[in-house]
């Protein structure tokens, strides 16, 4: 059984469930990131979970996806025009309940599906446990705008875990990215879980760490906080540098939002 399978459905029905009751005039709310609304984050979301389960389940025809998106995505419009153009112009409780239908049986299908398994995706190819593990990240990170939109404060599960796994397993993607070397090795991360639990990454280390809540630590690593509106502990030349603009998602480099513009309304 995969395990984050079940946490991508966990944290992909705490956002259903937050947004079931919304009227459609609701999903044209512009949110603090980059001023997407409801209906843009769910068709991010909903088109590419598809791929994912796509890249599963029939290779060439994800392929063939992904080529026209790519060059779709290069033209005017950008990957919101060809995203809304690839929903068919659904939005709000429709979109709503065609992505929460969607990734319920998508959820399903890879509980069983051998982890190991390598998926085609844009970058490089990737483990089953690494495809869904993104989409859980991906669920979580555009999710922390509609809780920051709609007023709610999120309440956290170890469901986060991939997440911290992903934003460690990333440290030297934050520098590739941008064309860069890391400075050194990856500092010691240790976390205090929402449970209550600890977890640990890397060698430990008194010079260089980062030490803190793992909900602090995911929203930087997926850049829904920036490190100074966080109560994380950072020690340490390379660990301040990290956190200065760590990036766990695919994709060119982007910046952090700046302190204090990313927030519970």
């Amino acid at each position: 059984m995969l395990q984050e399978a079940l946490d991508f459905k966990a944290e992909s029905d705490a956002l259903y469930e937050l947004m079931r009751d919304l009227d459609d005039a609701a999903f044209d709310a512009p949110t603090q990131f980059k001023g997407w609304t409801l209906n843009n984050v769910l068709e991010h979301l909903h088109m590419w979970n598809w791929a994912a389960n796509e890249s599963h389940a029939d290779e060439d025809n994800f392929m063939a996806f992904l080529d026209e998106a790519m060059k779709a995505m290069a033209g005017d419009g950008g990957m919101r025009a060809y995203e809304a153009v690839w929903n068919d112009g659904v939005q709000g409780r429709a979109l709503l309940e065609r992505w929460h239908e969607f990734y319920t049986a998508m959820a399903a299908r890879f509980v069983e599906v051998d982890p190991k398994k390598r998926l085609k995706w844009a970058g490089p190819d990737m483990s089953a446990r690494s495809s869904i593990s993104a989409r859980l990240m991906e669920t979580w990170a555009h999710g922390q705008e509609v809780f920051d939109q709609l007023g709610v404060a999120r309440q956290n599960t170890d469901t986060i875990r991939s997440i911290a796994v992903l934003g460690t397993n990333t440290f030297g993607w934050t520098y590739a990215t941008r064309g860069e070397t890391p400075p050194g090795p990856m500092p010691f991360v240790k976390l205090s879980a929402p449970s209550g639990a600890v977890w640990e990454f890397g060698e430990a280390s008194d010079d260089e760490r980062i030490e803190g809540a793992a909900a602090d630590f995911c929203q930087v690593v997926t850049q829904v906080r920036n490190i100074a509106d966080t109560d994380l502990q950072v020690t340490g030349a390379v660990a301040n540098d990290w956190m200065s603009k760590a990036q766990c998602f695919a994709g060119a480099p982007e910046t952090p939002p700046a302190s204090g513009s990313r927030f519970t309304r």
